[in-house]
């Protein structure tokens, strides 16, 4: 029987100046990733044009931003981001925070970003 479900057999990490990002699997309609961020270091503010993102903290204390909402999750907890929501993923401590993202959405491209605020003069 064949799956649609695209599971990576050989997980590549991809280098980001923030951290690093896996993608765990993928199928149509949606895909995992699970997201290093190291100390001290954050994601763009940014938003999406085509999908949204559940987000689930595995490690560590993670700074969520939502709109005008900021607050903080532990390991276990979880947040939502809508369709077109600015958000953003901080670590503030001394510790590595890591998170399973599950996007969902027509496209999920690497393209599909609209960077409103960059920390390392990413367009």
């Amino acid at each position: 029987m064949h799956s649609a479900l695209q599971t990576v057999a050989h997980i590549e990490r991809t280098i980001r100046p923030w951290g690093w990002y896996e993608t765990v699997s993928e199928a149509p309609g949606h895909k995992i990733k699970r997201i290093g961020v190291l100390p001290g270091q954050r994601i763009s503010l940014q938003k999406h044009q085509h999908r949204s993102e559940h987000w689930v903290v595995v490690q560590g204390m993670a700074r969520v931003t939502l709109d005008t909402l900021t607050f903080d999750l532990k390991t276990g907890e979880h947040c939502d981001i809508a369709l077109g929501q600015v958000h953003r993923l901080s670590n503030l401590t001394t510790q590595r925070v890591e998170i399973i993202e599950v996007q969902f959405g027509t496209y999920l491209g690497e393209d599909d970003v609209v960077r409103l605020v960059d920390d390392y003069g990413r367009a």
